[in-house]
């Protein structure tokens, strides 16, 4: 009986949720963007795939909306669908649906094909026409920006009580992040929007006094997250800065990777034999924890990614075209694993996660078309933030695509180690911001922005 009348408080809840979904599903977008550092996903379901609550549900209830309004109205803005970047997403789905009808296990493939379509309809082609309006662009940021500060304050305290040790930083932040990799993937996406953020004096002071508050509550929650592979990918960020800032040509760019390139190939026996000797594993030390990155003898992380990588390279050779289908790595990789290159934290029975790796998973799931489309959406969206930071007239635009792009490269660089965007907390921020690049490329690119153009264009859906 009291467990009725709980259910019963939920029902006003659902009414007004009903209504934003008819009257104002920007709302929803927004509503979304705020509960999703703080949603909780719920494991062990059927097939091994959770879902995000309450997100998901919500997300999917937008799909549900848009593919409605898209059969009875057909007027999506034509524009949008013919941008490159959108060109690469719609290959890529066509392509997940065709590795799906070809899947080893169909049922995960095509659950993998939903989800990618309720994370990428809110967010990137709703996204985009909510992001006509500059100050909606603002507003996503800190809606989602506002919830993680809490994520932060509570993973922090739990932190404290154990004495910031660098074991106890790799679950602190459960339940709202399965661990700190993927708690540092966003951390390290939102640092570059917030350095722009408090240093572009278009923002009032107060503003960039926030922002810059903000920005050192995520640059020592980063560092407490000790995810080595969110401090090197925030390092590679910094380095596109400076190449943008120098004005670097590609040219040079070209000869100084062919360079190393070179020198690993010829001196690469003395390079493995140099690494096979480093023993330093994860520690507390800052300095310490930086070397333990190349320790590829001893350390069960770095060579736990080894052995999934090899694996996903041996399925992808048997399947090399259509591969297993989306989603079904983590159920099919095991026996691709070879006795020496297993650790301790190795298992065969597809519960810990996937093949760490946003290049290679694909490879192994879908085959090199897989592998070729994220590389595309990895081009054309850093070409389009570069594009838009050239020719932009507005200063903010370009503190905006600037700061943005480079976000987004912390999340390309990081995919090379890890995968999240089959979460809710990495897919709404990517996909976001990618929505954000289209949408200032369409509408602000050769603008005069010293009045709004939005004028025209509310960004209300």
């Amino acid at each position: 009986m009291i467990r009725d009348m709980y259910w019963a408080l939920l029902i006003p809840v659902a009414i007004l949720v009903l209504f934003l979904y008819i009257r104002s599903l920007d709302k929803i977008i927004f509503l979304i963007a705020f509960f999703t550092p703080l949603a909780i996903n719920l494991r062990d379901i059927e097939f091994g795939v959770g879902v995000s609550i309450p997100t998901e549900p919500l997300m999917a209830g937008v799909l549900a909306l848009f593919c409605i309004k898209l059969i009875y109205d057909n007027n999506y803005d034509r524009n949008i669908l013919k941008h490159p970047v959108t060109i690469v997403i719609l290959l890529q789905l066509a392509w997940i649906f065709i590795t799906s009808l070809t899947s080893q296990i169909p049922l995960v493939s095509f659950k993998f094909l939903i989800a990618r379509l309720w994370f990428l309809v809110p967010f990137y082609f709703i996204g985009i026409l909510l992001f006509k309006n500059t100050k909606n662009i603002r507003l996503f940021i800190w809606v989602y920006t506002i919830p993680l500060l809490g994520v932060i304050a509570y993973t922090t305290y739990n932190h404290y009580l154990y004495g910031f040790e660098e074991q106890a930083g790799h679950w602190v932040m459960e339940p709202f992040f399965n661990d700190h990799t993927a708690y540092g993937a966003i951390l390290s996406l939102f640092i570059p929007i917030f350095i722009g953020f408090s240093f572009t004096k278009t923002h009032s002071k107060l503003t960039r006094f926030f922002s810059f508050i903000v920005l050192l509550v995520l640059i020592v929650a980063l560092v407490l997250s000790f995810s080595r592979a969110a401090w090197v990918s925030l390092a590679a960020a910094l380095m596109v800065y400076l190449v943008i800032v120098f004005k670097i040509k590609l040219k040079w760019i070209v000869v100084t990777l062919a360079f190393f390139a070179s020198v690993f190939f010829l001196f690469q026996n003395e390079i493995w034999d140099r690494l096979e000797k480093n023993k330093q594993g994860s520690s507390a030390n800052f300095i310490e924890h930086l070397q333990s990155i190349s320790n590829v003898t001893t350390d069960d992380s770095n060579l736990e990614r080894i052995n999934r990588w090899q694996s996903a390279f041996r399925m992808f050779k048997e399947h090399p075209v259509f591969g297993f289908g989306p989603g079904t790595y983590q159920f099919e990789y095991a026996p691709y694993q070879h006795a020496s290159e297993k650790t301790r934290i190795s298992t065969n029975a597809g519960d810990k996660g996937n093949a760490h790796s946003e290049y290679i998973g694909p490879l192994a799931e879908s085959g090199v078309l897989g592998f070729l489309g994220v590389v595309a959406l990895l081009i054309f969206t850093i070409t389009t933030g570069l594009r838009i930071y050239k020719k932009a007239d507005s200063s903010e635009i370009k503190m905006l695509s600037l700061s943005i792009t480079l976000g987004l490269i912390t999340y390309f660089f990081h995919g090379t180690m890890n995968d999240f965007l089959d979460t809710d907390k990495a897919s709404v921020p990517f996909w976001g911001f990618i929505a954000v690049l289209v949408a200032m490329d369409l509408f602000y690119v050769k603008k005069d922005l010293s009045t709004d153009p939005t004028e025209s264009n509310s960004g209300k859906v």
